[in-house]
């Protein structure tokens, strides 16, 4: 199994802490956030890992060297537009390693690895978004609107009454998934907009089409680091985990 690791990115509003150092390298713990992610993967039967690098490239890039062994293949992919660019351009980067099943992980979101283990064993479908449930969402969720497990619509300003889940920001694609998100890329990455975009709002374009389906995780823990008070909370969360 690949996996693709979206880690180009800052991390601006978690500044000053990532003055000089990428949001994936920042301690959580006894690892770097990018640490945790790629041991839960493996945990889960992930040989294979592509990063998308851009913010102080050169340093993640000695850390996944050092993490590289004769049963681990790491290597980065280099945007160059991380400044300028939202996720989805990270994607259309990295498009020619879509080339078999994969699985995508957002560069903020850290997983125990049953959850990885959960969405592998999920029913197959060409692309199934991993998702949690709650009580309450607020605006910064990537909410998902569905009919039964089918994913319909994707988004973080979905009403609450069209809300039936959040996404963790973890992908499968398997079969036919790969070349159709490929080709979504590409389309959109053709138009003026194509730089603005998130990668899951071309999901929410393919699920209007074709079979998206979800795999929920409840009970299993996560945590996404996206601001400072985040560091604390999930760093509580992965020192429960026995790594």
């Amino acid at each position: 199994m690949k996996a693709i690791i979206l880690s180009a990115g800052q991390g601006s509003r978690l500044l000053p802490l990532t003055e000089g150092r990428p949001k994936c390298l920042l301690p959580l713990g006894e690892k770097t956030l990018i640490e945790w992610q790629i041991w839960a993967l493996t945990q889960g039967g992930v040989d294979d890992i592509a990063v998308v690098v851009g913010y102080h490239a050169t340093d993640v890039q000695a850390l996944l060297k050092k993490l590289e062994s004769p049963k681990l293949k790491i290597r980065t992919i280099f945007n160059p537009f991380y400044k300028l660019a939202d996720n989805l351009a990270s994607c259309w980067l990295a498009r020619h390693e879509m080339d078999r099943d994969f699985v995508i992980l957002n560069g903020d979101t850290v997983i125990e690895p049953a959850i990885f283990q959960r969405l592998l064993a999920s029913p197959a479908a060409p692309i199934t978004v991993t998702i949690d449930k709650k009580e309450d969402y607020d605006a910064d969720d990537m909410k998902v609107h569905l009919k039964g497990t089918r994913l319909l619509d994707i988004g973080k300003t979905l009403t609450q009454d069209r809300t039936n889940g959040e996404s963790i920001g973890m992908l499968l694609f398997r079969n036919d998934g790969p070349k159709l998100f490929t080709d979504t890329l590409d389309r959109i990455m053709h138009t003026p907009e194509g730089l603005k975009w998130w990668y899951l709002r071309a999901i929410g374009q393919i699920a209007e089409h074709h079979q998206v389906e979800t795999c929920s995780i409840e009970g299993l823990s996560w945590g996404e680091v996206d601001f400072p008070a985040d560091l604390d909370s999930v760093t509580t969360l992965v020192s429960e985990w026995n790594s």
